[in-house]
């Protein structure tokens, strides 16, 4: 508030809720929760500049849901979802709130959500609330994953609340502030679509189009083209994921954004040492949601959601079977197209032949089974143009990959590329060994100070920068297998 002329008083946060506003039956209100002391302990400077928003027109109380800003919505939102390929017709906004919808300095709708903010209709018996150690992990998976230009949720700020609450042992509580495009879900049609509802389906059709896809309602089928404009955004928000070696770890319907952003970080992780097989998860006991599996079950949850929107094709139900199959069944050659577009990047191959198809391939051949650090093999590859083979050193045999790198290198030849790579490749990511460190130090010692430098690190991650070789490389290779816990 410095520089203010005396007498200024801050204006209220210029909320317009649209879905509060226009779809009545597909919410319910919720209640504040009390909270003993909610403090707040991160807050984004740049992305509430972004939404036209100062910090003191957030107090803890009001990022903890219990003293919400005038003119915030407040509302659990109605889903379904498919959890690991079962059906759940009722599941919504257990532990979570709506604040309200602001309008960005770009023009862009942005939801305000709570995370964490106590009981809502839809808790089943839950206490609706976060612990410190999972509302961190969002918070900084959203903010890296932006930082890597993935289409994602972000986090506008974080408070604890004062109390313990009790999961697998006694754990501080808090609040995720999290921004979105929009919280609508495949899970989302679902609901509607399990009870019949499809008056309800076709107004939240019309709700996504105008929100998302207005360009869909001036086609001959809108809900057709808005269909495929989400099967495009999913094709490429997963291609990007795969470039990374991104493991989102959960991947049920409830948990595919509409926009084609990354939502719902829960036992999410990035890979380390290469294995298309890789997954943290400990409740993914059977890998449904593996890395190598990723794209595949896309496609499944677009299925489900091609499904609900059968009868609003078209009225005649081969027809509109027919419609959606031929759309769904595009998913396959959109992903492709993405995800090739990414790998070529990666490799510095920017008019591609089908034989770099071929190079692309065996790539991937020569670093499975050889604990090969994902990141790290594509971050020195660069080097390699100019004369540092420092990229065979992360193989366990690297007589294959001294053949394929001779390959590679004739083929681009050319060392001035090596920064356009250097763009696309991370030297930083979230390394899991760091993550968790910096996790236990604050929700068990109140120590904030690992996480800072590790979003610090994340905020920019394909500088290099001196004095931070602890942040590139993986964890011992005798180190445990790391596991994530959905804990929000």
């Amino acid at each position: 508030m410095a520089n203010k002329p005396i007498g200024y008083h801050l204006p209220l946060i210029k909320f317009d809720n649209t879905y509060m506003r226009d779809l009545a039956g597909f919410y319910t209100p919720t209640i504040s929760p009390n909270f003993p002391s909610p403090e707040k302990i991160l807050f984004n400077h740049e992305l509430a500049a972004e939404l036209g928003i100062e910090e003191s027109q957030l107090s803890a109380a009001a990022l903890s849901g219990q003293e919400p800003p005038e003119g915030a919505a407040m509302i659990a939102m109605a889903y379904a979802g498919h959890q690991f390929g079962g059906f759940s017709p009722s599941l919504g906004d257990g532990r979570a709130t709506l604040l309200g919808e602001v309008i960005d300095r770009n023009g862009a709708r942005k939801d305000i959500h709570l995370k964490g903010s106590g009981r809502t209709e839809y808790s089943r018996g839950g206490d609706g609330k976060a612990a410190l150690g999972p509302v961190l992990r969002e918070y900084l998976m959203g903010e890296a994953m932006h930082a890597l230009n993935i289409p994602t949720t972000r986090a506008l700020g974080a408070v604890t609340t004062g109390e313990n609450i009790l999961r697998d042992s006694i754990k501080p509580g808090a609040v995720l502030t999290r921004i979105a495009s929009s919280h609508l879900r495949v899970g989302s049609f679902e609901y509607f679509h399990a009870r019949g509802e499809m008056d309800k389906v076709r107004q939240l059709a019309d709700y996504a189009i105008a929100r998302h896809y207005p360009e869909a309602s001036q086609t001959e089928n809108p809900y057709l083209d808005f269909l495929s404009a989400v099967i495009n955004a999913q094709a490429y928000l997963v291609a990007k994921w795969m470039s990374i070696g991104f493991v989102h770890g959960v991947m049920n319907t409830d948990n595919v954004a509409i926009s084609g952003e990354t939502i719902d970080y829960g036992p999410c992780a990035f890979m380390d040492r290469y294995d298309p097989k890789t997954v943290f998860s400990s409740i993914d006991a059977h890998g449904r949601y593996a890395y190598e599996k990723q794209p595949i079950m896309a496609h499944w949850n677009l299925a489900r959601l091609a499904e609900t929107m059968l009868p609003i094709l078209h009225p005649e139900e081969e027809v509109a079977f027919k419609m959606a199959n031929n759309v769904i069944a595009s998913f396959q050659d959109r992903y492709t197209y993405y995800w090739l577009q990414n790998m070529f990047a990666k490799l510095g191959i920017y008019e591609p032949t089908p034989e770099d198809s071929t190079l692309l391939a065996d790539m991937y051949e020569i670093i499975k089974g050889q604990n090969v650090d994902f990141t790290l093999f594509f971050r020195r590859l660069a080097d390699a143009l100019e004369g540092n083979d420092h990229v065979l050193d992360l193989f366990d045999d690297d007589e294959l990959a001294a053949l394929w790198l001779e390959r590679w290198i004739k083929r681009v030849a050319d060392a001035d590329i090596a920064a356009d790579m250097d763009a696309v490749n991370p030297i930083y990511i979230p390394r899991n060994h760091l993550v968790n460190d910096a996790l236990e130090a604050a929700e068990n010692n109140q120590d904030m100070s690992k996480f800072n430098q590790l979003l610090d690190v994340l905020s920019d991650p394909y500088t290099e920068r001196e004095d931070l070789s602890e942040f590139e490389n993986p964890a011992p290779i005798d180190a445990e297998p790391f596991r994530t816990f959905c804990g929000t």
